[in-house]
């Protein structure tokens, strides 16, 4: 099968820095839309004021140099108190204002990765490693409400805040200042920026090495039980040891350049004081300028300077935020293999028939999987196929579900091709109980009730009843309250599996796969829960892929699968008297049977 589609297209800052702008002006939301202009509004009354309070000190200093055996000037310092409070409240209502839109971003931005990661085709996430994938879009998330206070409540006051200062200290005190203040500004954006994004490789270097450990981490303690069987804790420590000594270098790297580019902004902001400030004091021995109007010199600079020192702090942030958020940004550009049909037509509950009609299907376009299978299960009947393993038996479950497209041929329902419905009609219509059984870690009610959510407890316990599981949950202390732990750890095999059968049933389909639904259990749990596989198959279209063929041999026709073809086909005693592979298949487990039976009987008279 051709992944081409899937391929996730590589992002910059400026695609990311983009995308995120789309979530700070949210279609269809006014209100936030409003609260962005306010906070907007806030920030630059408060710029004003931040740029006029130096005045004010000045006010004070000259008239205290020039008349100090005057009253104190009262006015001029309540002015200034209330300019530092103004300041600071429409600092604080910005960000009160502005809260809700980062939030909002924020939560949207995840829940549309999630539900996009969702409607990915099966080979992503086969391609995929949950713990990095869980990682990228952790770090994505909370770097969000960075980037966006970052952008919109630092980096462009700042600039606007430059501007400001530059045209006052050209219109107050000559061209030399703003040209010497110009100079040193651009020339510390140019350094921070340069020296930054050379450090962008460190920080790159350290998500892929942290998303690296955490997937070795989380894939350790999911396989806690192999890594006892085989007693390699030692070895997981070291595999996870590599890759956390491996991010120690790069946080080293990454701290060492960080400090670099620390004292580099020093020594320019450094210079460029030095600088007017000797002008400056040139200016108040000539008395062309006063000692108010050196200490505003020197503080429109601290002003300037303050925000400056932490626009580089600022840069580095939002760009960091940037990487960790290019990653999560890519996931949401990641194609959607398997689309709806547009239109799209939606299957209504009914009784349908199955067709497989020449279908070939292959992952990788050298390896075949299924070669020319056609076959046609008539509505209510039950077909079973049975095959040795990677003949494409549990393929056939894959495609009727479509987690993937048929390289050729076409797959029916009813009268319906599968890709011209709906997705979701589809896969509410087909119920799975599956060889691998895995469960969410929650309660055992919780994953029954995951076949049909809005179901009552009465539906669940009737389920949980044909399953033949209903004793066993009330013979345990929280009965369907009880934890079934991660992945279903705390049930047995055949635990598992009654419960995945007891949440088809509850989901009522109208047509049934049992992918090896037996494959767990013992011989005599297995005839117990046939007789209820039996009973809920009934009237109902079912494929059944098996294993053990003593599980079909009541099937209305069963289907050899061998190598990716279809080789024999017929009813149980037809394919016995064939004497073809059917029947060597079922002379080999009868042996085996027999043999196990034997050695009971031994082990019990002993």
């Amino acid at each position: 099968m051709n992944n081409k589609n899937a391929k996730v297209n590589k992002r910059n800052n400026w695609n990311t820095a983009q995308s995120l702008m789309a979530y700070l002006w949210p279609a269809g939301h006014k209100n936030l839309k409003v609260r962005v202009v306010l906070a907007m509004l806030c920030l630059l009354i408060a710029k004003l004021i931040n740029v006029y309070v130096p005045f004010l000190y000045k006010a004070a200093v000259d008239s205290l140099s020039l008349n100090p055996a005057l009253a104190l000037p009262i006015g001029i310092i309540v002015s200034y108190g209330l300019a530092r409070i103004a300041q600071q409240t429409f600092g604080e209502l910005r960000d009160f204002i502005f809260v809700r839109v980062g939030q909002h971003a924020q939560r949207t931005v995840a829940l549309s990765t999630f539900l996009h990661l969702h409607n990915l085709s099966l080979a992503f996430h086969l391609d995929r490693q949950t713990g990095g994938l869980s990682r990228v879009i952790e770090r994505g998330t909370r770097a969000m409400q960075t980037v966006l206070s970052f952008m919109l409540f630092n980096i462009i006051p700042t600039l606007l805040e430059i501007i400001l200062v530059t045209a006052i200290l050209y219109s107050k005190f000559g061209a030399a200042y703003a040209a010497i203040t110009f100079f040193t500004v651009s020339l510390y954006v140019y350094f921070t920026f340069a020296i930054t994004n050379w450090r962008t490789q460190f920080r790159k270097s350290m998500n892929e090495r942290d998303s690296e450990a955490n997937t070795k981490a989380i894939d350790s303690l999911l396989n806690y039980e192999t890594v006892k069987y085989f007693v390699n804790e030692e070895h997981e420590y070291r595999r996870y040891d590599i890759s956390l000594e491996q991010y120690q270098k790069e946080a080293i790297k990454s701290q060492s350049s960080l400090s670099l580019l620390n004292i580099g902004q020093g020594f320019i902001i450094g210079v460029c004081v030095v600088s007017i400030m000797a002008l400056a004091a040139q200016g108040v021995l000539a008395k062309t300028l006063t000692v108010g109007d050196f200490v505003l010199v020197n503080t429109l600079l601290l002003q300037l300077f303050i925000p400056l020192g932490f626009l580089g702090f600022v840069y580095r942030e939002v760009n960091q935020g940037l990487i960790d958020m290019e990653k999560m940004f890519e996931l949401l550009d990641a194609n959607t293999e398997i689309k709806d049909a547009v239109p799209a037509l939606t299957l209504n509950p009914a009784a349908w028939s199955v067709k497989f009609n020449a279908v070939n299907f292959h992952y990788q376009a050298d390896r075949e999987i299924l070669k020319d299978i056609s076959f046609e299960i008539p509505a209510g009947q039950t077909f079973a196929v049975v095959g040795p393993s990677g003949s494409g038996k549990s393929t056939l479950a894959r495609l009727l579900f479509r987690f993937y497209d048929v390289s050729s041929g076409a797959i029916q329902i009813g009268h319906s091709d599968i890709r011209s419905v709906t997705q979701k009609s589809l896969r509410q219509s087909i119920g799975i109980v599956p060889q691998d059984t895995v469960l969410f870690n929650d309660t055992i009610g919780y994953n029954i009730r995951y076949g049909r959510p809005d179901a009552t407890d009465e539906q669940v316990q009737a389920a949980a009843r044909l399953a033949q599981i209903h004793d066993f949950i009330e013979s345990l202390p929280k009965k369907y309250l009880t934890s079934v732990g991660e992945r279903g750890l705390k049930l047995s095999g055949g635990e598992k599996q009654r419960v995945a059968i007891a949440r088809t049933i509850l989901k009522n389909p109208a047509i049934l796969v049992f992918d090896e639904a037996t494959s767990a259990l013992d011989s005599h749990t297995e005839k117990e829960i046939q007789s209820s596989l039996s009973q809920v198959s009934k009237n109902r279209t079912t494929l059944v892929i098996a294993h053990r063929l003593s599980t079909i041999v009541d099937a209305d026709q069963i289907l050899v699968l061998k190598a990716g073809r279809i080789v024999e086909s017929g009813q149980h005693a037809d394919l016995l008297a064939k004497q073809g592979d059917y029947a060597a298949m079922w002379k080999k487990q009868q042996a085996a049977r027999e043999y196990e039976a034997k050695l009971n009987e031994v082990l019990t008279e002993s």
